[in-house]
């Protein structure tokens, strides 16, 4: 007969939200008896996230250093008709340094490699017949469809590549749009590690979720030959998919976020509308929870109510960006996108730190879509109806 075993807190899933949620419980409340369960054999699975330093607070960027292995004092951009350096705090989390740090401070909270097969509000089933209880159990497995919100896609392939000899890269290019442009809009990311490292993504914000490894890895082989960076060897490969929401209804989805554990990070539709990243969500809703454990034990049923709340309030003031996702992917012609974004980077860089921290002054919103931008101006109206867009996501 199986015997549960009881905790105060369980998280289902060890990726950015799941793992930052339980390290910040178990450093405020160290007593407290939690247990994070990972299916893989490590925390955070196969990333890189960054962050921009206006993205965060001071506490939150305090809190996040440990983590953190590699900052820069600005950023580039390249597109056709403009180049230009941004001078803002931009920093970069890799997951190897994340599930190191955060397993040494969690140590026996964590179990790996562990399949979790049901979930609910109250307890989890382990693959292996084993039940654990909590009275707060949070789902944090990552992405899932829904019926209720309309997407494109921010889709990568990147790889880590050692040089056989130096770059002259001292700060990150966040959008080389100067490449062909297919499959939407097309931009080289890189990040400049030391010397002689780089992690270069070959980004697209798709249509469809669908791409091709091999010819994104011939592709991201070029540009490097073409920049003359002599590739030694390649170190490591990463690739994902970012949902960007078009439109949404919000009263149906969280109908469907009422049942079974509540859940954050991407399953919970917390993330940047547009950039689909999902770090200064995730830290806002760590602040929540771990506040709001102060006040009185966690149960699930208050942490749904929270986390309800908190995307209520985000989706209320993220409607504009959702307007502009529609003006990106619907008003404009697929290989013509990147106009729209060079457009964007010719804006002060106070609107640009706001638009990626999702803050948006009213006078940013109007500089945004007047004046004259790259989309028809009939294609741009078409796009004001949310609920036109869904009704289409829905066929």
């Amino acid at each position: 007969m199986t015997v549960a075993k009881n905790f105060d807190i369980i998280i289902v899933g060890g990726g950015l939200s799941g793992a930052l949620v339980a390290w910040r419980l178990k450093y405020h409340y160290p007593n407290l008896s939690l247990k994070l369960i990972e299916r893989d054999k490590r925390l955070g699975g196969n990333h890189t996230w960054c962050f921009f330093d206006t993205d965060l607070t001071p506490n939150q960027r305090h809190y996040l250093t440990p983590l953190i292995i590699k900052q820069w004092p600005a950023y580039a951009v390249r597109f056709p008709e403009i180049s230009r350096i941004i001078h803002t705090g931009y920093a970069a989390i890799s997951s190897s340094h994340f599930h190191d740090v955060i397993a040494k401070d969690l140590g026996d909270a964590i179990l790996t490699d562990t399949k979790v097969i049901e979930v609910t509000g109250q307890s989890i089933k382990l693959d292996d017949g084993r039940i654990f209880n909590a009275p707060c159990v949070i789902d944090a497995r990552g992405a899932t469809l829904s019926p209720n919100l309309a997407l494109g896609y921010q889709k990568f392939l990147a790889l880590e590549l050692e040089l056989s000899t130096p770059h002259s890269l001292s700060d990150p290019i966040i959008m080389d749009a100067t490449v062909s442009q297919d499959d939407g809009y097309r931009f080289l990311y890189t990040l400049p590690f030391s010397p002689t490292r780089l992690l270069i993504y070959d980004t697209y914000y798709s249509d469809q979720q669908a791409f091709s490894v091999e010819k994104l890895k011939d592709r991201i082989l070029d540009y490097s030959n073409h920049h003359g960076w002599k590739v030694a060897s390649i170190l490591r490969e990463e690739q994902g998919v970012l949902p960007i929401i078009l439109a949404g209804d919000l009263k149906k989805f969280e109908v469907e976020q009422s049942s079974g554990a509540p859940k954050i990070g991407l399953a919970g539709a917390l993330f940047h509308p547009t950039t689909g990243y999902s770090l200064p969500d995730a830290l806002r809703i760590t602040d929540l929870l771990t506040q709001a454990h102060h006040k009185e034990n966690l149960t699930s049923e208050l942490a749904r109510t929270l986390i309800s709340r908190y995307r209520q309030r985000s989706w209320r003031s993220q409607s504009y960006f959702r307007l502009l996702n529609r003006m990106l992917f619907q008003a404009g012609e697929p290989l013509a996108r990147y106009k729209i974004l060079e457009r964007f980077y010719k804006f002060d860089t106070g609107l640009i730190q706001r638009f990626y921290a999702a803050k948006l002054k009213p006078l940013d919103r109007l500089r945004i879509v007047f004046g004259k931008p790259p989309v028809p101006l009939l294609a741009a109206i078409r796009c004001f109806s949310e609920t036109r867009t869904l009704r289409r996501w829905e066929k």
